[in-house]
């Protein structure tokens, strides 16, 4: 009689067990739908704001722009209080960004708008020298800067810019031979939210010259994955702030193309 209630109990933990795995697998096939799902959307809205702050740029109180960067970057690194090797690292894809902008007088403006860019660092493991790491997120930006000089020629700009990641990618290098890489989008890994700050210079032909420091750590320290040896957390006491030198170029005011008229169409106000 034991023997058989034994068996009966056993098949019942067996059937519980199966039937948790089933739901895990369906969870996942779930969020990942999910996850895609925003994405489309996320990247749909930007496209839809950034035709409505070019619409918006026809009003002749305000005037849009358009462009993209180039960025060089590293970080300040602390792991376990341990500084490794950073190397610099050359972005040039895929940058974009959509601003609408309202210039005060001739001496000051404001400006806002949509931001896309991929950030990140390169850094030396200190605890194993053949060790390389290469991290990079996919960041949707709001700026919100204040331009102060000559509004049709050159001015300084500063400000701030929440930044939203929406893919994280990693690889791993041993001696120099790419051993594991993955990509994964709306990760834990990262904060959902990260703030910067800017300072910059513009020149003439909308080139400009362009700091940025992220005050937040690129890493979320309690994000935790479960390996075959068990649960770790490979962020934890890894503290990385990304900073980076931009070089910016503007290529559209309202719907021209800036390089096709003189650095004069690019007053600060359109005549009414």
């Amino acid at each position: 009689m034991s023997l058989v209630s034994h068996d009966v109990y056993q098949h019942i933990i067996l059937a519980i067990l199966d039937f948790a795995l089933a739901m895990e697998t369906m969870i996942l096939h779930i969020t990942t739908l999910i996850k895609w799902t925003i994405m489309r959307l996320v990247l749909i809205t930007i496209m839809s704001c950034a035709f409505y702050l070019q619409a918006l740029g026809q009003d002749n109180k305000w005037y849009s722009s358009s462009g993209g960067e180039a960025i060089l970057s590293w970080a300040s690194v602390n792991s376990d209080g341990r500084e490794g090797n950073v190397v610099t690292r050359f972005s040039g894809f895929f940058h974009f960004q959509s601003l609408v902008n309202k210039d005060f007088s001739q001496k000051s403006g404001f400006y806002t708008g949509l931001t896309m860019r991929n950030i990140g660092f390169i850094y030396d493991d200190p605890n194993n020298t053949s060790v390389r790491k290469k991290f990079r997120t996919y960041n949707l930006g709001i700026p919100v800067g204040i331009k102060m000089g000559n509004m049709e020629e050159k001015f300084m700009f500063f400000g701030y810019e929440l930044e939203i990641p929406f893919n994280y990618k990693e690889k791993t290098f041993i001696n120099e031979k790419k051993e594991d890489k993955f990509d994964v989008w709306f990760s834990d890994r990262t904060p959902s939210i990260m703030h910067t700050a800017f300072v910059g210079f513009r020149g003439p032909s909308g080139v400009s010259l362009k700091f940025k420091y992220y005050l937040t750590p690129m890493f979320n320290e309690d994000f935790t994955e479960t390996t075959d040896t068990g649960s770790i957390q490979p962020y934890r006491g890894l503290e990385a702030n990304v900073f980076y030198v931009a070089l910016s170029f503007e290529l559209f005011r309202n719907t021209d193309f800036t390089y096709d008229k003189p650095d004069e169409s690019m007053a600060f106000h359109r005549k009414k």
